[in-house]
């Protein structure tokens, strides 16, 4: 597994904006998409392409568009899905799954309770979507279902990440012998006696779209 944390002025700076006790949903949600944009343009540079031929108002050139099949963003439920929009701003004929997949509070182990993907991932390149890698148990399964269904390559985009949730998913898609990336616009210190990032920015998803009791 290869570790990439974005250094970059911009993203270091709506991070910080999103850190913010104060910064409201609305807002909240506005930096999501533009942080997940930036840190798209990192967890691209594999993407597949291919030469083609094209005209310009001047004369034939060679360029390249992206491979088929197109790749696939599978936003984790709920929190994932406000880093979607960031990513198909980059990337707009990519196809889109999505994987619900919950912490349970007390063991802090991924429960799934939805899906929605292609039967078969054969040769597939899947960029998954989760906020917070905090305990590494969601994103590791989730990452472990793709793989099972044939996906050879995938990228994991994250907004923050702790040192214990990252050995621990290192340690699940080493095990799986299939090429895995993780993008994260930080590392920070480490998780609480409740599986919370710290310093962190609170729960992802609340911060979002508010509480859904």
């Amino acid at each position: 597994m290869e570790l990439r944390v974005v250094e970059h002025p911009l993203v270091a700076h709506k991070l910080t904006l999103l850190r913010h006790r104060d910064t409201p949903s609305v807002v909240f949600r506005q930096l999501v998409e533009e942080l997940v944009t930036l840190l798209a343009y990192e967890g691209t540079r594999e993407v597949r392409v291919e030469a083609c031929t094209i005209q310009t108002p001047v004369a034939e050139t060679t360029g390249v568009s992206l491979q088929r099949p197109r790749p696939l963003v599978v936003p984790i439920l709920r929190a994932g899905l406000g880093m979607l929009e960031g990513m198909m701003k980059l990337v707009p004929t990519a196809e889109v799954g999505f994987v619900g997949m919950a912490r349970n509070e007390e063991t802090l182990q991924p429960v799934t309770y939805a899906e929605r993907l292609p039967k078969d991932l054969s040769g597939r390149q899947c960029h998954v979507l989760d906020p917070m890698l905090a305990t590494g148990g969601s994103l590791g399964g989730t990452v472990k279902f793709l793989t099972e269904r044939g996906a050879d390559h995938i990228t994991c985009i994250c907004l923050l990440a702790a040192p214990e949730g990252i050995e621990h998913f290192r340690s699940l898609v080493d095990e799986l012998d299939v090429p895995t990336t993780l993008v994260v616009a930080a590392v920070d210190e480490r998780l609480d006696e409740r599986g919370y990032i710290v310093p962190g920015l609170g729960d992802a998803g609340d911060r979002l779209y508010g509480l859904a009791e």
